[in-house]
């Protein structure tokens, strides 16, 4: 299982300053600079920048077979490589991406991505609200994107050795020296903010993401202070789980993917979201602003956000759909998993997630630019790490 390795520091300056344009996007009769407003004709073929998983056979045959539209994947191992290959022989090489928060937005403001008929995809409709237009791809009322699925990054326990956690502080504990593990990747400044905005009030971090000077430090300054504690910094779910099966690690930041996957190992684990609140993921299908098949990324859309479709995904991958009729589905394919993964949850429940966005130097309030820009979380994470 291989998602959301390491970033690497690709020089992602200027990508943030771009001004937001609305992209072409291919139209019933081919390549258009406005939106469709109908889907044409499928031209037999998409390519598409995934992570790993996300375009398992079980789902994506029945799609072949019903539009003509043969997939061709691309895995990609970080948000960043997936920038990288979007915009790689000047764009048009790949056709869609399903792009985390950490991603969306430099490819949005880069003019990467075209803006998406929401009318065009029915399925659209029995989405949570929540997911309907969220900031990670929705930008001024235009929509860059389909949601397709969400996770939190939970507090993930032995239970042979620790008793039930309720805070984070766990993972800053010297007591548990040795014992933590953590995410290999610079967003995890996020969850250190997060923290600190519980704890340490008088910093008066409001949003993890948007992060000042003196925010910013103090988060790098936990961190670092955390660095000396920590087992291994993962970068493949299968690391964490490993760690959690031999005993190499009683306490880590994790997903619900690792805790089942280890619960059918009959592994003593738990999990739990802190009282401070966690950050997760948003994944979107985008489509790039120079697709060559917009016909069969229509399609997709149309079928990837239909509810047995987002069922079969969250039970094989372990996330959480964000079609509310998945929900009964996902039972039929594993008993319990609509509970496991918080299919049925209230709204507050992942209203609650601080989900994942591209740092910005403009901190999107009365502050203007004072932010941290995500090239600078890059820097320290490698600063971090030492």
């Amino acid at each position: 299982m291989r998602r959301r390795n390491v970033l690497a520091p690709l020089g992602l300056a200027a990508v943030i300053a771009v001004a937001l344009v609305a992209p072409s996007v291919g139209s019933s009769k081919g390549t258009s600079s406005a939106m469709p407003t109908a889907i044409g004709p499928g031209e037999g073929q998409l390519t598409m920048v995934a992570w790993e998983g996300y375009l398992d056979k079980s789902w994506v045959a029945p799609f072949e077979k019903q539009t003509g539209c043969k997939v061709r994947a691309k895995y990609a191992g970080s948000s960043d490589e997936m920038v990288s290959l979007m915009r790689s022989g000047g764009g048009g090489q790949y056709d869609m991406v399903s792009a985390s928060g950490d991603a969306s937005l430099r490819l949005i403001y880069g003019g990467d991505i075209a803006e998406t008929n929401v009318s065009l995809v029915p399925a659209w409709k029995q989405f949570h609200a929540a997911f309907k237009s969220p900031t990670t791809n929705t930008v001024k009322g235009k929509h860059y994107g389909i949601s397709l699925q969400f996770g939190p990054n939970i507090l993930l326990y032995n239970t042979q050795f620790e008793r039930t956690p309720t805070s984070w502080s766990v993972i800053y504990d010297p007591a548990n020296k040795g014992k933590i593990t953590i995410p290999d990747n610079p967003i995890q400044i996020a969850d250190a903010a997060l923290y600190l905005s519980k704890t340490t009030p008088s910093l008066r971090i409001k949003d993890p993401y948007e992060l000042d000077a003196k925010q910013f430090a103090a988060a790098v300054a936990l961190l670092k202070k955390q660095k000396p504690l920590i087992k291994k910094y993962w970068g493949l779910a299968s690391d964490q789980i490993d760690l959690f099966k031999n005993g190499g690690s009683t306490l880590g930041a994790s997903w619900p993917y690792m805790y089942s996957q280890l619960k059918a190992a009959k592994a003593p684990v738990g999990q739990v979201n802190p009282k401070e609140g966690v950050t997760g993921w948003l994944d979107t299908w985008m489509l790039s602003s120079k697709a060559k098949h917009p016909n069969c990324a229509y399609r997709w859309w149309n079928y990837i956000s239909a509810a047995k479709p987002q069922a079969m995904q969250a039970v094989t991958y372990g996330e959480t759909p964000v079609n509310r009729n998945a929900c009964p589905i996902m039972n039929t394919l594993a008993k319990g998993s609509c509970v496991l993964y918080s299919a049925n949850a209230p709204a507050s429940y992942y209203r609650a997630i601080k989900f994942w966005k591209t740092p910005l130097a403009d901190c999107g309030d009365a502050r203007g630019k004072v932010c941290t820009p995500y090239s600078r979380w890059v820097q320290a994470w490698t600063q971090i790490k030492g």
